[in-house]
């Protein structure tokens, strides 16, 4: 019988997170004191993450861009992680949707006028 050992994770530091993501270090030690995220120490004291922060950073990035509060944001990542939700958590993702929905649509409306006024302008100089 062969017995096999998983090879740790190579564990990343705070800067690789934050190139990798495309954010500030500043911004992923701000995700890290709202809870957000979770480093190891070395035995030097540097943060380590694994391989996967970079991809909740840019979901970060993303939800805050979208109008969610970091309180939002961590209540939203126990689905993420399971892949289940509660009755009260759908309700809150679907509230979510809606509203990031409707400013889609105010946006793309605004692309639209947009679009009009560079259509006249374009045939008049």
């Amino acid at each position: 019988m062969t017995v096999t050992q998983a090879t740790p994770e190579r564990l990343i530091r705070i800067g690789e997170v934050a190139r990798g993501a495309g954010v500030s270090v500043r911004a992923v030690r701000y995700y890290e004191q709202q809870g957000l995220l979770v480093a190891e120490r070395s035995p030097s004291g540097q943060r380590l993450y694994r391989q996967d922060a970079v991809t909740l950073v840019r979901f970060f990035q993303q939800m805050f861009t979208a109008g969610l509060t970091s309180r939002t944001i961590a209540e939203l990542l126990p689905c993420w992680d399971s892949g289940h939700t509660d009755a009260g958590q759908r309700a809150m993702l679907r509230a979510e949707r809606e509203r990031i929905q409707a400013k889609v649509d105010d946006l793309h409306a605004a692309l639209d006028r947009l679009d009009e006024i560079i259509a006249i302008t374009d045939t008049h100089p």
